[in-house]
């Protein structure tokens, strides 16, 4: 914990949560339902901010997550970005009390929850997620959005919506079946069970689990400095070709990325640190 606290200027404390953040990231930009900072250079942080709803998720903090991502997509100094909750929830699920009073007509007709999933679509920069407490429900899915999870040793993650007498809506039957296979998968959302920390790690849906609340988010930033310190041309190609492997086949997986390391020759880049390389030099990036 003072290792975070140590590497965090100029901070502010907030609200219920167990972490402290440094300045807000855009000047004069202020948001009720997330804290925003740049940690360490080149890394962008976002932490969730409801702690008396256990950072349940609603459309206002979507929309303020979506716009921060965007922020951080249009810097260029900002290399990598890492999403957290608190020390109790990464997002214990979606607010029931936004859609309990529903109906077909209005949630299919104004597309509800679409833009819950568009930090997928425009977001080219990785995205560590920092996992603690519950990530259920939508809070499951949005980690499942991300592009590495790091989970907390009481990380508990799961597609509870069987009990609520419905089906996981934001991407959860499909991201969950491609982490974990189609049996694990139909076993946890047919029963509403969750997954442990263990599990996840275990089962591939989270990439590393830690021992305590405090290095998990450590260890995320840590990430996210070591994949900011690349070139952002070559970090951007590397998440489009393992992001296309959950869309094509082997055969045409392999020739996309073929021709996309054909491609980043034509950059400056390439030429930057295979020279630095053979040179036995520290490369320069220019991200071109």
């Amino acid at each position: 914990m003072q290792a975070l606290r140590s590497s965090v200027r100029a901070a502010t404390r907030a609200p219920a949560c167990g972490f402290q953040f440094a300045r807000n990231y855009s000047a004069g930009k202020t948001y009720e339902h997330i804290l925003v900072s740049s940690p360490k250079p080149g890394v962008g942080f976002i932490q969730l901010n409801r702690p008396k709803a256990l950072n349940a998720l609603c459309t206002p903090l979507i929309l303020e997550l979506n716009a921060a991502l965007r922020a951080y997509q249009a810097d260029k100094s900002i290399g990598a970005i890492v999403l957290t909750g608190s020390d109790r929830a990464f997002a214990a699920g979606a607010d029931i009390k936004e859609m309990k009073d529903l109906t077909f007509s209005t949630s299919y007709g104004n597309d509800f929850i679409e833009n819950w999933s568009e930090l997928v679509t425009f977001l080219k920069k990785p995205l560590i997620a920092a996992v603690n407490g519950y990530a259920l429900g939508g809070g499951c899915e949005l980690a499942m959005m991300t592009d590495i999870i790091y989970a907390g040793p009481k990380a508990t993650f799961g597609q509870p919506e069987v009990k609520l007498g419905t089906i996981p809506g934001g991407g959860g039957s499909q991201r969950l079946t491609r982490a974990i296979g189609k049996a694990r998968a139909m076993e946890i959302i047919l029963t509403g069970d969750n997954i442990s920390a263990k599990q996840a790690g275990e089962w591939g849906l989270a990439a590393r689990v830690f021992e305590t609340p405090e290095e998990t988010v450590e260890a995320a930033l840590a990430t996210a400095e070591k994949i900011a310190g690349y070139s952002q041309i070559a970090v951007k190609a590397c998440k489009e070709v393992v992001n296309k492997s959950q869309e094509l086949g082997v055969r045409d997986g392999v020739e996309f990325e073929r021709r996309i390391f054909h491609g980043l020759f034509g950059s400056k880049d390439q030429t930057i640190g295979m020279t630095a390389f053979a040179e036995k030099k520290k490369p320069e990036w220019t991200n071109e």
